[in-house]
């Protein structure tokens, strides 16, 4: 343990520091730095060295070369106002995840595999922490908890103040969803910008929400969350089988996806126009809450 005040850095038995309190970020990042960056060839030399000789220490030189990686991509997360320490936790969960499943047969270097993990775990973990799975509304939430900000900015609205009415249903008309869930999503995401905003603090220019307390969950209660996470997950799986194979892929291609095709595209790809492709949308959103709702209901 490295401790100091209002530091708190813990080093694994395995060498790995871990970042478990927010003051301890600055200490984090100088441990960090201390392992070396890798070249090409030793890269791929320790790749085959773990891949093909199960040589774990290998492994762990290849993680602790990109934990920089790691916690650069984690600090861009912070806008979600998520403790900065979880987040750091859950990028490096996302790079041991492509350490181990990296195909040596991949062009790329590690570092760009790794990307992709590292973005996935994350997503994940503000999505779980955000509790926006909600009965029966989990692709609504989901596609408004992507998208809703992005659409706000092409609109010129830039404030955290409540959206009129025209502003709601315009939005909820674009995303095919209830107005009464843009309006709540929009006050849940309504600190964002705020928490972006630059000052000036002790001669030095900062983001507001570098200033905010950790309030770091615990562990039972991340685990609960985890588990009423999987639960919804399986049963959307469950009740996405009950609709038709056209319906199937307009609810995923339109909901439960992070760049969601445009109705245009979908109508021209089954040779319809985009209106029918909105109904058949909506008509599917319907049978799929039914389905969910009924099966939460057994679930209790």
């Amino acid at each position: 343990m490295v401790s100091g005040k209002n530091i708190v850095v813990y080093e694994n038995k395995n060498n790995l520091p871990v970042l478990v309190e927010e003051d301890g970020l600055h200490r984090y990042l100088e441990q960090i730095k201390q392992f070396p960056i890798l070249s090409e060839e030793q890269e791929n030399q320790l790749i085959y060295d773990f891949k093909i000789k199960g040589d774990l220490q290998a492994a762990q030189k290849l993680i602790t070369s990109h934990l920089r990686l790691a916690v650069k991509i984690a600090l861009t997360y912070r806008r979600y106002g998520l403790p900065t320490a979880d987040l750091i936790s859950e990028a490096n969960i996302g790079l041991m995840q492509a350490v181990k499943k990296f195909d040596t047969s991949k062009n790329v270097r590690l570092s760009t595999y790794a990307m992709l993990w590292i973005k996935a775990a994350l997503n994940d973990f503000v999505l779980r922490s955000w509790s926006l799975v909600k009965i029966g509304t989990v692709a609504a939430q989901k596609k408004l908890f992507y998208n809703l900000g992005r659409i706000k900015a092409r609109l010129g609205l830039y404030d955290n103040k409540e959206l009129a009415p025209s502003e709601v249903k315009q939005i909820a008309g674009e995303l095919v969803v209830d107005e009464r869930e843009v309006v709540e999503m929009n006050r849940r995401m309504g600190g964002d910008s705020s928490l972006n905003t630059a000052i000036n603090h002790d001669d030095e220019k900062v983001e507001a929400i570098d200033l905010l307390a950790d309030k770091t969950q615990n562990i039972e209660a991340r685990l609960a969350q985890k588990q009423e996470a999987d639960l919804k997950k399986q049963i959307l799986n469950q009740a996405l089988l009950k609709l038709n194979e056209r319906e199937q892929y307009i609810v995923k291609n339109r909901m439960l996806t992070e760049n969601p095709q445009t109705l245009d595209e979908i109508g021209a790809r089954f040779n319809i126009s985009r209106e029918r492709v909105r109904q058949i949308e909506k008509r599917a959103f319907e049978k799929l809450s039914d389905e969910v709702k009924q099966s939460m209901a057994a679930a209790e």
